[in-house]
């Protein structure tokens, strides 16, 4: 198998085969990334024998399949990350290596070393065509809003600033407040790390927006409240949910009335991220209060659809419905298809690198819960799906917290907090 040097520390190949990895491993390289998506074509080895293989030969490996259209950032950083952690040269590769070429001189680009006039020219003396590079940052220019992702990889969740970067004004979206279940021990690294950016970003927080009560973690917006002052907002029907757990839980004391955030959205309502215009479309399915957030050309669409390799969200927690959801799904997909759409989570099926973007055109092109089928298929599969799934560890933790607004039980008289966990209630 033969690569092309890009520098001394990376070089891009074409698809190896399983005797080419003995072949790196004698020509000095440390460490295999893997661009390409399994199944693209009959007869490509594909990710698990690939990982062998590297195995087999003492390198280092890393999953990081991208197709040329969908690139996302956080493919670039992904592709980044698995550059640093190698310990020597890596090849990396995909069919033709184009694609791995490009997932580096795009994050050449976004960290300032490479300047986007550059990068075809670049490919072009390597022997590659990076005109898909070219489009991407130009694309990504006319992009608002700016997204910035933050993963969380104890619960798989992903949480986001979305900011305008005509007036610096940003909202935090679906904040997580750290929780371990074994020691019971609170913590706010995953908040501080937003506070971080947005600082170093010079931004002004103008809202702290849940997409619904979550149930696999605790929400971190009282905390972002009293560090920002910046109100907090959720979906009205969150005070259906806050029903439903009252009696859960046999909370008399517990307001149903929403008071526990700044402000309810109804279906239809809208508000402003700086200049940014913004949107509520009511998307329950997964549960009762759930809302997507359309901001500019991006939609957050929280457990509703994953990325299109991930299919969709769970419906059978009290309150879910897969008729539902699959009527809030075609509601997102009646969005332009260009649409980015930002997931709450991800699993990273396979192995892969953790990924949260895609698009209206990717989900109806891609997603086996959605392209394809219709109501009925996609409600019998969602239900077999469900009736496989674990309830979330932390559900009955997270739960009495989110339906508070993210608000931990009040001290009792010797000044600690106690969960309250029913047993047999699900």
């Amino acid at each position: 198998m033969t690569s092309v040097k890009v520098n001394e520390l990376l070089s891009v190949a074409g698809q190896p085969d399983a005797a080419a990895f003995a072949a790196f491993a004698a020509d000095g390289f440390a460490a295999v990334i893997n661009a390409r998506p399994d199944g693209e074509e009959p007869g490509q080895p594909g990710n698990t024998a690939e990982k062998a293989s590297a195995a087999a030969a003492g390198l280092a490996y890393s999953f990081v399949p991208v197709k040329g259209t969908e690139i996302t950032e956080a493919d670039i950083r992904a592709f980044q990350a698995a550059m640093a952690e190698a310990k020597g040269p890596v090849v990396a590769h995909c069919k033709s290596g184009t694609r791995a070429l490009t997932l580096h001189v795009l994050g050449e680009v976004l960290d300032g070393r490479m300047k986007p006039g550059d990068v075809e020219a670049f490919g072009q003396n390597l022997g590659f065509d990076l005109a898909g590079a070219r489009r991407f940052l130009e694309k990504r220019a006319r992009q608002a809003p700016h997204v910035k992702a933050f993963f969380e990889p104890r619960t798989c969740s992903v949480q986001y600033v979305v900011s305008d970067p005509a007036t610096k004004r940003c909202a935090i979206i679906d904040p997580v407040l750290d929780f371990d279940e074994m020691s019971g021990a609170t913590a706010t690294a995953n908040a501080d790390a937003i506070l971080a950016h947005i600082e170093s970003e010079g931004l002004t927080v103008e809202w702290i927006l849940d997409t619904h009560p979550h149930a696999d973690h605790f929400s971190a917006a009282h905390y972002l409240h009293e560090k920002t002052g910046a109100p907090t907002a959720i979906g009205i029907h969150v005070t259906d949910v806050q029903k439903l757990w009252k009696e859960i839980y046999n909370w008399p004391a517990l307001k149903t009335d929403g008071s526990q955030w700044d402000r309810l959205f109804a279906d239809g309502d809208t508000f402003e991220i700086g200049a940014l215009k913004a949107r509520v479309m009511f998307s329950p399915g997964h549960t009762l209060a759930s809302i997507t957030y359309v901001i500019g050309d991006a939609a957050f669409v929280h457990d509703t659809v994953f990325t299109p390799d991930s299919g969709t969200a769970r419906t059978d927690f009290p309150g879910g419905s897969a008729a539902a959801l699959w009527q809030s799904i075609q509601a997102i997909l009646s969005l332009p298809e260009e649409t980015r759409l930002f997931s709450g989570h991800d699993y990273q099926p396979g192995g892969r690198h953790p990924r949260w973007e895609s698009t209206v055109a990717a989900q109806k092109r891609a997603n086996p819960h959605i392209a394809g089928i219709d109501e009925a298929a996609f409600v019998a599969l969602r239900q077999a799906r469900d009736r496989t799934l674990p309830k979330p560890k932390l559900m009955l933790h997270a739960l009495q917290v989110n339906i508070r607004g993210g608000r931990l039980p009040d001290p009792e008289e010797n000044g600690r907090r106690y969960l309250k966990i029913p047993l047999d209630a699900l």
